[in-house]
C-alpha cells in the first residue's frame, strides 16, 4: 500500500483511452456475430435456438485477454512511476565567434589609448576568464575575414591579438552584416546547432539588424559590446579625410534584440563580459556531450515498461491454438557453444600479426616443428623466410629452399633469403662422410647430411639471421612482420657458439672438403656483401640527417673567429628587420579578398 501511495502517472491523458473498452467490446461482438457462416442460410433470430453455444469459459476467453491487454498497453503509456531518483544536471558548452570591427573608426582615441588598443585588452581578458567551450575570432571592415576558426584551445586565439590592426584589412568600411553573416557560416561549418556571436562595434545599420534576425532563427544568439564614446572622436579613414566615431547604444540595442542577445558598453572591468554572459560557456541543461553542472534534480522513474511483459505472454496465446505450450521454451536452457570471436574483433592483419609473435617464440624454445607450421599460416616475404629458417633447423632442406622461394616470389630483393638458399642447397650438394648413414630428412631429399657439423645448414642459416636482426635494429623496424623476421636471430646465435658435432668436416675426404668449404666461402660472400650493403647505407642515411659521428664531431669542432663574426653580423641583420605580426594576416585578408573579387561575391 506504501508503494501505491507514491505512485504517480508520467502522462495521465493517455488514461482516457480506457473509454474506448466498451466501444471495443461492443465492434468485437458484433463482428463476431456476423463473421458466422449459418447466418447466410438460417435467420439470425434463429440462430439462438439452432446452434449449440460453447462452454461458457471458453467463450469470453478470447476477448478477455484482449481487454487485458489493451488496459495494461494503455497503462504502460500513462507513465506510471513509484519511485523518485537523483539525476545530476549536464550543462552543454556553446561556442562563441566573437567579431571585432578593424575599420579606421577603431583608431579613434575616446577610449585612450584608441579603440583598438582596449579591444585587445578586453579579448584577452576574455579569452583568460572563459571557462570551456570554443572561440573563434573574426575581422570586419568593409568585408570580414576568418582570423581564428572554432577551437577550444584559446591560447592559439591570443596569439593573434597584437596583430588586430585596421591596417591588416585589405578594404576599409564598416559592414556589420557581413561580420555576422560571416560568424553564422563559421558555427554552422563546426557543425554547432546554436551559439552566440559577440559583435564589437560602435553602431548598427539596418542590413545588420536584418542579419542578426537570420542568425537568430536559424539557433544563434547575436550579443553586442559598444566600442567607443556617445561624444565620439575624430580619426583619419583610409582615403586620408577626418570623420568622427560616436557610438550608437540605440542601433547597437536594436541589433542586440533582432539576435536575442545582449547589449552593453565597453568598461575597464570585466563587468561588461560578465553582462553578457560570455565568460561562462555553459548553457542550461543540455543534451549529452556536455560537462556535468555538479548539482541535481529529484525525477520521477517512468515503471510502464513493467506492463509490457505480461501483454507479450498474452501476446503469446493468442498467436495460434496450443500457443500455452509454447511457454515450455521460457523453461528449457540450451547450453552455450564455445566460440572465438577473433574474427569479428581483430582484422586480418592483427591476427597475423599475433601469429607471427606465436611463431617466433615456438623458434625461441627451440620448437621448430611448431614454428615452421605457424610461419605457414601466415601469407607474406617474411612470414616464409622464417619458414624456411626452421625447416632448415629441422634438416628439411628441400622445404626450407621451397619457402625460400616463396618469400623470394614476394620480394625478389629480399638479400638474406638469397643467402640462406644459397647455404642450404650447398649443404644438400654436400655427401656424407665415408662410413655414416644419411640422414633421412623430413623432405626425402637425398644426400641430407643432418649429423655433419659442416653440413648442418644451421651454420649458415644462422648467418642470415644474425644479419636480419642487425637489419632490424638499424632500420628499426618494429611493426608485426619485421619482428617476426628479425626474432629468430637470438636463437641463431645461441647455436652458433655450440660444438661441432661427430663427423666434422675434418673426417671427410680431401675433394670433397674442399668443394664443401668453396660452397660456403660463396655462400658467405654473398651474405657479407648484403649486410656491406646495407650498412653503407645506413651510414649514408646518418650522414643526411645528421647523426653520424663525423657529423657529431664536426658540430662538437669550436667556432671559429671568423664564423663568430659572421653569425653576428647575421644576427645584426636580422634585428633590423622590422617586427610586423600583422604580415601573415594582411596577405591571407589580400588573397582572400582578390579570390572574392574574382567570384563577384564582393560589393
Amino acid at each position: 500500500m506504501a508503494a501505491l501511495a507514491q505512485l504517480q502517472w508520467l502522462r495521465p491523458d493517455w488514461l482516457w483511452a480506457l473509454a474506448l473498452l466498451p466501444v471495443l467490446g461492443w465492434w468485437w461482438q458484433r463482428r463476431r456475430a456476423s463473421a458466422s457462416i449459418w447466418t447466410q442460410a438460417v435467420d439470425v433470430h434463429l440462430l439462438p435456438h439452432l446452434l449449440s453455444p460453447g462452454p461458457v469459459s471458453r467463450r469470453w476467453l478470447a476477448p478477455a485477454m484482449a481487454a487485458l491487454a489493451f488496459i495494461l498497453c494503455v497503462l504502460a503509456l500513462a507513465g506510471p512511476s513509484l519511485r523518485e531518483v537523483q539525476q545530476p544536471l549536464w550543462a552543454q558548452d556553446s561556442p562563441l565567434v566573437v567579431a571585432v570591427d578593424l575599420s579606421s573608426a577603431s583608431l579613434a582615441a575616446d577610449t585612450p589609448p584608441s579603440r583598438i588598443a582596449r579591444v585587445r585588452v578586453k579579448l584577452a581578458s576574455l579569452l583568460a576568464g572563459r571557462e570551456g567551450g570554443q572561440v573563434g575570432l573574426v575581422a570586419w571592415a568593409g568585408e570580414a575575414f576568418t582570423v581564428a576558426p572554432l577551437t577550444a584551445d584559446t591560447a592559439n586565439v591570443a596569439l593573434f591579438l597584437d596583430a588586430l590592426d585596421p591596417d591588416v584589412m585589405p578594404v576599409d568600411g564598416q559592414r556589420p552584416d557581413r561580420a555576422i553573416a560571416r560568424s553564422t557560416q563559421l558555427l554552422a561549418q563546426a557543425g554547432f546547432q546554436d551559439g552566440t556571436i559577440l559583435l564589437l562595434s560602435d553602431h548598427a545599420t539596418p542590413s545588420a539588424q536584418a542579419e542578426a534576425a537570420k542568425a537568430r532563427a536559424r539557433g544563434y544568439t547575436v550579443s553586442v559590446l559598444g566600442l567607443g564614446t556617445a561624444d565620439g572622436a575624430p580619426y583619419r579613414a583610409a582615403g586620408g579625410e577626418i570623420d568622427v566615431a560616436r557610438r550608437d547604444d540605440a542601433s547597437l540595442q536594436g541589433l542586440a534584440t533582432a539576435g536575442g542577445g545582449r547589449y552593453t558598453a565597453l568598461t575597464e572591468s570585466d563587468d561588461d563580459l560578465s553582462a553578457l554572459g560570455v565568460l561562462d560557456s555553459r548553457r542550461g541543461a543540455g543534451t549529452a556531450g556536455g560537462t556535468e553542472s555538479g548539482s541535481s534534480v529529484t525525477t520521477r522513474e517512468d515503471d510502464g515498461y513493467w506492463l509490457l511483459l505480461p501483454v507479450m505472454l498474452l501476446a503469446l496465446l493468442a498467436f495460434r491454438r496450443g500457443a500455452p505450450v509454447l511457454l515450455l521454451v521460457i523453461c528449457l536452457w540450451l547450453p552455450g557453444r564455445d566460440a572465438f570471436a577473433a574474427e569479428l574483433w581483430q582484422r586480418p592483419d592483427q591476427r597475423a600479426h599475433r601469429t607471427m609473435q606465436d611463431a617466433e617464440a615456438a623458434y625461441r624454445r627451440g620448437d621448430f616443428d611448431q614454428a615452421a607450421k605457424l610461419y605457414g599460416d601466415v601469407d607474406g616475404a617474411d612470414a616464409h623466410y622464417n619458414r624456411g629458417n626452421a625447416l632448415a633447423r629441422q634438416g628439411r632442406y628441400a622445404d626450407a629452399i621451397a619457402a625460400y622461394d616463396e618469400a623470394l616470389k614476394v620480394a625478389p630483393d629480399m638479400e638474406d633469403a638469397v643467402a640462406n638458399r644459397r647455404a642450404v642447397e650447398a649443404a644438400m650438394n654436400r655427401k656424407p662422410p665415408p662410413g655414416q648413414k644419411s640422414s633421412p630428412g623430413a623432405s626425402g631429399a637425398p644426400n641430407d647430411d643432418a649429423d655433419s657439423g659442416s653440413g648442418d645448414p644451421s651454420s649458415d642459416a644462422e648467418r642470415g639471421d644474425d644479419q636480419k636482426k642487425k637489419e632490424n635494429a638499424e632500420q628499426g623496424n618494429d611493426d608485426g612482420a619485421g619482428e617476426g623476421r628479425g626474432g629468430n636471430a637470438p636463437a641463431a646465435e645461441e647455436d652458433q657458439g655450440q660444438p661441432p658435432r661427430p663427423g666434422s668436416d675434418s673426417e671427410e675426404p680431401a675433394g670433397e672438403s674442399a668443394e664443401s668449404e668453396a660452397a660456403d666461402a660463396e655462400a658467405q660472400a654473398a651474405a657479407d656483401a648484403a649486410q656491406r650493403e646495407r650498412m653503407r647505407e645506413a651510414l649514408d642515411n646518418a650522414r643526411e640527417n645528421g647523426e653520424s659521428d663525423g657529423g657529431a664531431a664536426a658540430e662538437a669542432t669550436p667556432e671559429s673567429a671568423e664564423q663568430r663574426e659572421q653569425r653576428i653580423a647575421n644576427e645584426a641583420w636580422l634585428r633590423r628587420i622590422p617586427d610586423d605580426p600583422g604580415g601573415l594576416l594582411r596577405r591571407k585578408f589580400r588573397i582572400e579578398y582578390e579570390r572574392r573579387q574574382r567570384e563577384g561575391s564582393t560589393d
